[in-house]
């Protein structure tokens, strides 16, 4: 049986950090990891100036169909065709990543836990607190150095979208998560509570 693990948590909170962690610890051969924000809505049919006005921090900017699909493709024991998403160009890239129906899929992204069908797929739910100011630092270093933006536009943006989405959609995520972690707790620590939830899981299963 695949167990599905979801972690949350606000852009720049360390949850990619965490998801890598858990999947790292059960190895390649027993856990898959991959992200929801791979499943942005392609953008190419729009013009590059449209493009830019995009809420890409609203939940209406996710296929979120797509994304429950594969979930309950993955338990029910088939593969999956994971998109490969430009950021660039806001579009999808002809690419897919195919990700197997492991014993440990772990999922994450900003906006997992905001929709009631993702979080019923899920058997186990983490949202990683942080404060405001770090995530921004983190995401400015981010997209500035991978996603080739300006360090203005990545102000403007986090201004504009990424903090009143946070404060809508985000962080409610923290009332609905089965365990959180927060910043002040060493993702080592957060790692090793994530683990024993879903050593649990497991011997649930196996009873």
């Amino acid at each position: 049986m695949t167990l599905l693990i979801g972690i949350c948590g606000g852009s720049g909170s360390g949850k990619t950090t965490l998801a890598n962690m858990v999947a790292q610890h059960f190895g390649h051969r027993s856990s898959a990891s991959f992200a929801f924000d791979s499943y942005y809505l392609d953008q190419g049919h729009l013009a590059a100036s449209e493009r830019a006005l995009v809420n890409f921090d609203h939940p209406d900017s996710l296929d979120v169909a797509l994304f429950v699909q594969h979930l309950r493709d993955l338990r029910a024991g088939s593969e999956i065709a994971v998109p490969v998403y430009d950021f660039s160009t806001h579009s999808r890239t002809n690419d897919v990543h195919i990700v197997d129906p492991r014993p440990i899929v772990v999922v994450e992204g900003i906006l997992l836990l905001a929709f009631p069908e993702i979080r019923e797929c899920l058997d186990l739910t983490v949202y990683r607190d942080c404060p405001e100011q770090t995530r921004f630092d983190r995401r400015l270093a981010r997209d500035v150095a991978e996603r080739g933006r300006t360090p203005e536009s990545v102000a403007e943006q986090f201004a504009a979208t990424v903090k009143p989405m946070h404060d809508r959609f985000v962080q409610p995520s923290m009332d609905v998560a089965s365990l959180v972690t927060l910043f002040s707790e060493e993702l080592e620590d957060a790692n090793l509570r994530v683990l024993a939830e879903i050593i649990k899981l497991q011997a649930a299963v196996d009873a």
